[in-house]
């Protein structure tokens, strides 16, 4: 079998062996995505998924397996490298050395989902009450931050001239546990603000 992984067709019937010594449960489906070479997803009862891949047709016997988790932008899918020697050696190996680690990568995978959950819902919250308190700010998204811009045209309504802008950017960390605030304009509108940050909270 090893010397006729060449083609799709060929993959998708080994493939369909491998998933059968994997278990009944298990099921092949079309691998989107991939551009390297050839792939096909073997799929179990419980919704994990595998990548079997065959990245190199000069070597059609050397496959590539990998542990696919439904998010994967902020971590590796681990994965392992086995001969095509038969359906059933590829499987035990599976079983063997990538599913512990599949295991292993969809908790860590599931901790950092929910740890990010908690840090946009307090990244949210703080954003929220900082743009309440600057009327008509808007509100940019980063990677685990978020911007917050005030601008206010000082000039009288009707004066022409150079624009005279008090403005404010706020920058609201991952958990929303800091602000970074940046305050430019008339030396006035300045000194204001700083004044009301220092002024002593009573009780």
């Amino acid at each position: 079998m090893t010397g006729e992984l060449t083609t799709q067709e060929q993959l998708d019937a080994f493939a369909a062996e491998v998933a059968r010594e994997l278990g009944t449960h298990c099921r092949t489906a079309e691998l989107t995505g991939y551009d390297r070479g050839l792939g096909r997803l073997i799929i179990d009862g419980d919704g994990r998924a595998l990548r079997l891949c065959q990245p190199d047709n000069r070597r059609p016997e050397r496959l590539k397996i990998y542990a696919a988790l439904p998010d994967e932008t902020n971590m590796t899918a681990p994965s392992i490298g086995v001969t095509a020697r038969s359906a059933h050696h590829v499987a035990r190996e599976i079983t063997r050395r990538l599913l512990p680690l599949h295991a292993e990568a969809a908790q860590q995978a599931a901790e950092l989902a929910a740890q990010q959950k908690a840090e946009e819902a307090g990244r949210r919250a703080v954003t929220e009450e900082v743009a309440g308190a600057l009327p008509g700010a808007r509100v940019e998204e980063q990677y685990r931050r978020t911007r917050i811009i005030w601008e206010h045209d000082t000039r009288p309504p009707g004066e022409h001239g150079p624009v005279q802008v008090d403005s404010v950017t706020a920058l609201v960390g991952p958990s929303g546990d800091w602000v970074r605030v940046e305050a430019s304009g008339r030396p006035g509108s300045v000194t204001r603000m700083l004044a009301a940050f220092a002024e002593t909270p009573r009780d």
